[in-house]
């Protein structure tokens, strides 16, 4: 039996040995997802001007808390110590997790409380070039707004003509109670076509705004000024800057999702440019449009494609001091943006605390590359 036994001890010794260096790995490779995390928590707070390539971190955050939750599941099955190492880094971030998904029943509205209903969507020029490839999609948001009957709707990605039935101001005053507006075109074709960004508000408008950023851009912040009964509250609509991909970077993503061989690097690095660019036009003019609400006198209620997740620098730099809709009284995952880029959270309803948000939803209909978001808003 000692015989037998020298035969097979080299043979455990270099599986120990193995399994010693595989470890070994997994410990390097879970060093390396904490540092991650721990950068992502950061971004919030630095500015991509300064540091962009936090921002990349701050991008990924869900997907470095999924990663670091499967090291936590490794260890804990081999009933390790390290379990504690990034058990620990998530729990040290667990409020940034309520921004993403919630799982609560609280916050329904009191239908004897003055309320308002407020919805916020990007009806990306109400499929104007017929995206969807169908027909009746223009139909479809039309019938959504009308059936959701908001007494405040800030629409991102407007268009409308001057005539024929695309003239889609006239339309929507028309078909719902909302009929004051505040429209502002950014661009135009054929002078007759207008693209922009609308306020729709059953609440007298009394003064109109527009936040410049300092150069001529497709992206824009509008805020208007509303009378409810004896108050006056301040409506922020905003869409700010988009990555732009062409139509060459959403194949290369495409490619990538579907696990379709793609080696183009040049490719990737462009992407990256792309996004890095977005990154720091973002910064600058979400520290304008928070610059603005902090100087306003009046409650505000903030709407928008923000084009940027909650773990980013724009979302923690206008939404400082006001409260999350969706954070209040949403349900399950956040995400809001359904086009071919990762799907995330980048639509937002924020107000200050003069209002109490209560049923918070997302309507899960594809129509436009946003889901339209709708929260009622009771007043303190």
């Amino acid at each position: 039996m000692a015989k037998d036994n020298n035969i097979y001890q080299p043979d455990q010794r270099i599986k120990k040995r193995k399994r010693g260096y595989f470890n070994k790995t997994i410990t390097f490779c879970n060093h390396v997802a904490v540092v991650c995390l721990l950068i992502a928590y950061l971004a919030p707070h630095v500015s991509p001007e300064n540091f962009y390539f936090i921002a990349f971190f701050g991008l990924g955050y869900p997907i470095l808390v999924a990663i670091n939750l499967l090291f936590v599941i490794y260890w804990a099955i081999l009933l390790r110590k390290r379990v504690f190492y990034s058990l620990i880094v998530i729990l040290a971030g667990w409020s940034n997790i309520h921004h993403y998904a919630q799982f609560s029943f609280k916050g329904k509205h009191d239908a004897s409380k003055k309320q308002i209903k407020v919805m916020s969507y990007n009806v990306k020029v109400f499929d104007l070039y017929n995206w969807s490839h169908n027909l009746e999609t223009r139909q479809k948001m039309f019938n959504l707004i009308t059936d959701e009957s908001p007494d405040i709707m800030c629409l991102q990605e407007f268009f409308s003509r001057d005539s024929s039935k695309f003239d889609n101001l006239d339309s929507l005053v028309r078909l719902q109670k909302a009929k004051y507006v505040h429209v502002e075109y950014t661009s135009q074709a054929r002078l007759h076509q207008h693209f922009g960004i609308a306020t729709f508000s059953s609440f007298p408008i009394v003064s109109r705004g527009k936040i410049n950023f300092g150069y001529k851009s497709n992206n824009v912040c509008i805020y208007s000024d509303i009378v409810i009964g004896k108050d006056t509250v301040r409506i922020y609509n905003m869409h700010l800057q988009s990555i732009a991909f062409a139509s060459n970077d959403y194949k290369y993503i495409e490619d990538l999702q579907n696990d379709v061989e793609n080696e183009d690097m040049e490719q990737s690095k462009n992407i990256l440019r792309r996004l890095k660019k977005a990154f720091i036009k973002r910064s600058k003019q979400a520290e304008l449009i928070s610059a603005s609400i902090a100087s306003c006198r009046y409650p505000v209620i903030v709407c928008g494609d923000f084009n940027d997740t909650p773990g980013s620098y724009a979302y923690h730099t206008i939404s400082k001091n006001l409260q999350d809709a969706f954070v209040e009284s949403g349900n399950g995952l956040g995400r809001s943006y359904v086009g071919k880029f990762p799907s995330f959270r980048i639509d937002y309803i924020l107000h200050n605390d003069k209002f109490k948000a209560t049923n918070f939803k997302t309507i899960r209909e594809e129509l436009s590359d946003h889901f339209p978001i709708v929260t009622f808003l009771e007043v303190n």
